[in-house]
């Protein structure tokens, strides 16, 4: 195929996300939530996106604390961002299947092979993130601010839109937080970064997911700070783990500008990282 084509083909897989993005925002927007709206159709209307912030309200928010409107938008507004972000979660896994039927033609089967594991990692552990984030993070970091109310003598009133958006990015960002294990071994895998400089600097690496942690979770303090940071410590080791296991069975390989030396797999002479063909005896190292 040629350029032209293979752009008009990733136009059509992109124009299958748009539409799937709006159909999904549509529908949580405007399906109704039970059948009944049948039988009372002014009466019992409830779209999608409200049930599911009824149900985040009632799991999420703390005892005592009531949800107030502030600004005479507002609430129109979070039902028209939660269910973009709603149709945003449905068509994620439509975009990450478009491309990689985009790109599955040009992997050499042991590319595809190597695809898979990554993928479906991600994959678990962004949902596993999220599901920490909701369950956990989110639960105890309320209960952290809480406490500030009654020092500065303030009644537990929070604006709508604050309370979703708390939920909504907190939530994801521990998804996204989780997956970072998966780009470390990426990183070792490809030769950016080896797990022995990692394990040395093991001190600063623990100071950046603490920076990482109060980034993701300002402000909440306490609980919630710790079991994020403890989370991400497992995470990092696990990670390193993994990574060596690609050290050990000579899997990695070096980015082009790696002036790193290495020996020859054949005479043992030595040459070059970044180089495909031995200087000495002039066989594959690949």
């Amino acid at each position: 195929m040629t350029f032209w084509e293979h752009t008009k083909e990733l136009g059509k897989r992109l124009k299958i996300v748009l539409y799937t993005l709006i159909i999904s925002t549509i529908a949580m927007m405007a399906l109704p939530a039970n059948l009944s709206f049948l039988s009372d159709p002014f009466g019992s209307y409830e779209p999608l996106v409200g049930v599911v912030l009824k149900a985040v309200r009632e799991q999420a928010l703390p005892a005592g604390v009531k949800l107030i409107g502030i600004e005479f938008v507002a609430p129109l507004e979070l039902y028209l961002v939660a269910s973009f972000f709603f149709g945003l979660a449905i068509t994620a896994p439509v975009f990450a299947y478009e491309i990689f039927k985009f790109v599955d033609p040009a992997l050499y089967p042991n590319e595809r092979r190597a695809v898979y594991p990554f993928l479906s990692s991600f994959l678990v552990l962004f949902a596993v993130g999220l599901l920490f984030g909701y369950l956990f993070l989110v639960p105890y970091g309320m209960a952290a601010l809480l406490p500030f109310f009654h020092v500065v003598g303030a009644e537990p009133l929070i604006a709508v839109s604050d309370f979703y958006y708390f939920v909504f990015f907190l939530t994801l960002l521990t998804g996204m937080a989780f997956t970072f294990p998966i780009f470390l071994v990426l990183f070792v895998k490809f030769g950016i970064v080896g797990t022995k400089k990692l394990t040395q600097n093991r001190k600063y690496v623990y100071l950046g997911l603490l920076i990482l942690v109060f980034l993701i979770t300002p402000g909440e303090g306490g609980l919630a700070n710790f079991m994020l940071m403890a989370v991400m410590v497992v995470l990092f080791e696990t990670g390193i783990f993994f990574a060596r296991r690609y050290e050990k069975k000579g899997e990695v390989t070096h980015p082009r500008w790696s002036t790193e030396e290495a020996k020859c797999k054949f005479c043992g002479k030595t040459i070059s990282k970044n180089t495909t063909f031995c200087e000495n005896c002039g066989k594959s190292q690949t």
